[in-house]
């Protein structure tokens, strides 16, 4: 089927109250009509999500953004035109009409205009179609609640199979990462979440600092992807520093677990061990942010070795993830922001952690 009849059947779709995955530059979506509060239950009971856990309505562009927000702060409007399209998302203080489906009943709602041609020409294509009335899609990652997001058509399907009907594949995602979030509805701009888009550049836009705010905190609006456990695989996941990777590599083979390694570094001249699967993992950090989910979701099927380092057969799911820890600087926080919720979800118990934390509020 064509892109023009791909496109015309995903907003009939829409328009008929139902899902459609589609990919944006940062993870691949699970959209609805964000005005349309029976069709946002479904995203909700696609992914086994919290319903006081709030979403993301992407937006066919800047000039949208008055439609679902009020009281728009200038700061707003400098961030919109700097980095729209692209992944921002704001949170501004919600318009009346906007759903309590939508923002887990807050006064506040997170907008974002995706730079992913194909996500633009739906949102754009639905908004023609409903009569340029600022339309949006509500749309969280597409895969479980907690889980690792994906970032190809191919993750989704393995992921939510049958559940969805239609999935707009636009290749992989080029960011790989969930996007920056900075909270506008307050007195000072604050970043809640980490993404592609840093600090330094946010600040050089607005001209002031911003401050980083725990999202636990009971004045700070909840959004997406901020609990303590998140995109988490289901094997445990565990950082360690690069000088300390071969012990703990060691001591995972003595104690007879099938190991993955995902490293910056090569794997030592020695023969790896039977069990160990070495996942070489990109040097830049925004190489290595568009490779991690894919990665991570790997050592989660662990089926096969992996051809280039020559490591033998796993057949058989991993015990156990090793990350080499990566550097703290700015380009890397939002990947270690990643990593470090994904080992505290990893597992069976830590998925439980996550969904109870987040019905906690």
């Amino acid at each position: 089927m064509s892109l023009g009849r791909n496109l015309e059947a995903a907003v009939a779709a829409l328009q008929a109250g139902e899902l459609v995955v589609f990919p944006t530059e940062t993870v691949y979506g699970l959209g609805a009509d964000a005005r349309n509060p029976a069709a946002v239950a479904k995203i909700f009971a696609a992914k086994g999500r919290p319903a006081d856990h709030p979403l993301i309505v992407h937006l066919p562009g800047v000039d949208a953004m008055i439609h679902w927000a009020r009281d728009i702060p200038p700061a707003a409007w400098q961030l919109a035109t700097a980095f729209w399209p692209g992944p921002l998302t704001l949170i501004l203080k919600r318009q009346p009409h906007v759903a309590d489906a939508v923002t887990g009943g807050q006064d506040t709602v997170g907008l974002r205009v995706p730079d992913h041609r194909l996500a633009l020409a739906l949102l754009r294509a639905f908004d023609d179609a409903q009569g340029n009335v600022g339309t949006g899609l509500a749309a969280p990652s597409a895969n479980r609640f907690g889980r690792i997001s994906p970032t190809t058509a191919a993750h989704v399907r393995a992921e939510l199979g049958e559940q969805i009907k239609r999935i707009l594949d636009g290749g992989p995602c080029p960011v790989g990462i969930e996007s920056t979030i900075v909270d506008l509805s307050g007195t000072q701009p604050r970043i809640l979440r980490p993404g592609a888009i840093t600090r330094q550049a946010l600040e050089q836009v607005l001209g002031q600092a911003l401050t980083e705010t725990a999202t636990t905190s009971a004045s700070t609006p909840r959004v997406s992807g901020s609990l303590a456990a998140h995109y988490a695989p289901r094997t445990p996941l565990r950082l360690v520093h690069s000088t300390e990777l071969p012990a703990a590599l060691a001591e995972a083979t003595l104690a007879g677990q099938r190991c993955g390694v995902l490293a910056r570094q090569t794997p030592a001249p020695a023969p790896l061990p039977d069990n160990c699967r070495w996942l070489q993992m990109p040097e830049q950090s925004a190489d290595y942010a568009q490779t991690l989910y894919a990665t991570l979701r790997r050592c989660d099927e662990a089926r096969t070795a992996d051809d280039t380092h020559g490591t033998q057969d796993t057949t058989g799911l991993l015990d156990l993830i090793l990350v080499e820890a990566l550097p703290d600087d700015e380009s890397w926080q939002a990947i270690n922001d990643r990593l470090q919720r994904a080992a505290r979800g990893s597992g069976s118990a830590g998925a439980s952690a996550a969904y109870a934390d987040s019905e906690a509020g």
